[in-house]
């Protein structure tokens, strides 16, 4: 589809980058529930100087989680291009499964951003809050388009008026997230 090299996001605060973003819209894929919501993602900065993440969504309120480590491609350049690590199957981390993350946009601001890599198979469109004006996601999205993207193929993400927050009071399904995904479900 696209032969345009895809333009990065140069000198990328990663402290500011750092805490929850939200999904606002994804491309489908099968290491995600199809019916998932309040799909999350927090990152914190590891003393190595990686990130440590933390993916969750819900599906019928249990909380499928899986947490991973990212790391820039090359920590020589100023190019936003990381690479995201996690192990499956999650509750008995065995195989290691590396993708690229790639962060095509982010506002001055850093409330919004765009993540995508370079097959274009995957793409994220991420907010600081669970819900945006739809004017931004339009504008987000053509950002994605500029890229390369098939925007059509964009899902966006459903969220809750009151977001879940505390980890430790839910009903987690860390391990059954990621056998279901093989099932498509």
């Amino acid at each position: 589809m696209a032969t345009k090299e895809m333009e990065v996001v140069k000198g990328l605060d990663i402290e500011r980058y750092m805490g929850r973003w939200y999904e606002i819209a994804s491309f489908p894929s099968r290491f995600q529930p199809k019916s998932g919501v309040d799909t999350r993602a927090t990152y914190s900065l590891n003393s190595d100087g990686t990130v440590k993440v933390l993916n969750e969504t819900w599906t019928d309120g249990k909380r499928g989680f899986i947490e991973g480590t990212a790391y820039k491609t090359d920590p020589k350049s100023d190019e936003a291009k990381l690479k995201v690590k996690f192990y499956v199957p999650p509750f008995l981390p065995i195989i290691p499964i590396t993708g690229d993350y790639w962060v095509l946009y982010i506002d001055p601001d850093y409330q919004y951003a765009v993540i995508g890599q370079p097959s274009r198979n995957y793409l994220w469109i991420l907010s600081r809050k669970s819900h945006i004006e739809e004017e931004t996601y339009n504008q987000l999205v053509e950002k994605a388009k500029a890229e390369g993207y098939d925007v059509k193929k964009l899902h966006r993400t459903s969220h809750s008026d009151t977001p879940p927050e505390s980890e430790a009071a839910l009903n987690d399904t860390k391990g059954i997230w990621w056998f279901k995904s093989l099932f498509g479900k």
